[in-house]
């Protein structure tokens, strides 16, 4: 396989693995580099594999139906494969505090689905970033952190 072709099964692994249905934090250990940057538009960003762990285990305990899948074949150029997603879940679990806007109380019960499309940088077959843009309007709005105009 060629290069491109490489990364993007690393990458498909890692949307399956850590932002589908069933998480596996062990992905991060196994295909993340260690310092890792995680950067999206709705939330801080993050760095290296414990603190990248510690977000999905806030983010799935507050949204325990979290998945995400993505919407469109995988593009790759060197060492950067780009794709795109939707998603989402509902906040049933404790309170959530990592979005830039502000907070939500414990189980609000207000669902969220929105898209997005991430970049992800690869060296030597371990994903070294990850930045994406999501519609954050949308998933504020529903979620109650933001008033439609």
């Amino acid at each position: 396989m060629s290069k491109e072709e490489d990364n993007k099964a690393v990458v498909v692994r890692w949307f399956t693995e850590f932002w589908g249905k069933d998480v596996n934090l062990d992905v991060v250990d196994e295909i993340a580099a260690p310092d890792m940057l995680l950067r999206y538009s709705l939330h801080e960003p993050r760095r290296g594999h414990d603190d990248i762990k510690a977000f999905m285990i806030d983010f799935r305990a507050a949204f325990p139906d979290l998945n995400f899948w993505g919407t469109a074949d995988l593009i790759a150029e060197g060492d950067y494969v780009v794709g795109q997603w939707e998603g989402g879940g509902t906040h049933t679990g404790p309170a959530f505090n990592d979005f830039l806007i502000g907070g939500l109380p414990p189980a609000t019960g207000r669902e969220m689905h929105f898209t997005g499309t991430t970049v992800l940088k690869l060296i030597d077959g371990r994903i070294v970033e990850e930045i994406g843009l999501d519609d954050g309007v949308t998933a504020l709005t529903q979620l109650g952190l933001m008033k439609a105009a």
